[in-house]
């Protein structure tokens, strides 16, 4: 079985940073594409950003891009997002996800591509 854990989250001012971080245990593969939603209670998951088995590709939702960056180490098996700029309209729950399909068609911003998830960490950006 796979386990993903974030952690990171937390109260920050408008225009603040933070940094989660998503550690992946059991049998987990590094050739997975790795990926960040946000969810708001009651809506549908929203596609954060994502990053290919190597690191070489990452994909970025429009509100996010320029300020938001995603990286992996697949040695520690750990994935991260940094944060940068944050407004109040992010403030929600974070999660991390694995597809656990490398050659997967689907796309990365997709929600049925992603076999494994996270329970979720909560960013809160509040003056």
């Amino acid at each position: 079985q796979v386990q993903l854990v974030e952690s990171g989250g937390g109260l920050v001012q408008p225009g603040g940073s933070l940094r989660l971080s998503c550690v992946a245990s059991g049998r987990t593969s590094s050739t997975w594409t790795m990926a960040w939603f946000r969810q708001a209670p009651g809506q549908e998951r929203e596609f954060v950003g994502s990053i290919n088995r190597s690191g070489s590709n990452t994909v970025y939702a429009d509100s996010v891009k320029g300020r938001f960056t995603i990286s992996r180490d697949n040695v520690m098996n750990t994935v991260a997002l940094q944060m940068n700029g944050l407004k109040p309209e992010d403030t929600d729950v974070y999660l991390c996800a694995a597809d656990g399909t490398p050659l997967s068609r689907t796309s990365v911003s997709n929600l049925q591509r992603y076999d494994y998830w996270g329970q979720g960490t909560q960013v809160t950006v509040s003056s």
